[in-house]
């Protein structure tokens, strides 16, 4: 069984249970450098072990460096 989640504005299907760890898994990022918004709230890292609810809204976003 899967659910849909948005993730950077493409609706993606992702294991029931899969958590937004999981999700980064599949997008191929590592966790480091990066910070996560769920339903348009910056999502804690230490919560990024809970699963991920139909419908949700996630944006992965990445550290860049310059001026």
């Amino acid at each position: 069984m899967s659910v849909t989640a948005t993730v950077n504005g493409t609706p993606t299907r992702v294991a029931d249970g899969a958590t937004v760890s999981d999700v980064l898994t599949g997008l191929g990022v590592g966790e480091a450098g990066i910070a996560v918004a769920l339903d348009g709230a910056v999502h804690p890292r230490g919560r990024w072990s809970e699963p991920v609810c139909d419908g949700a809204v996630i944006e992965v976003l990445t550290a860049v460096q310059g001026g």
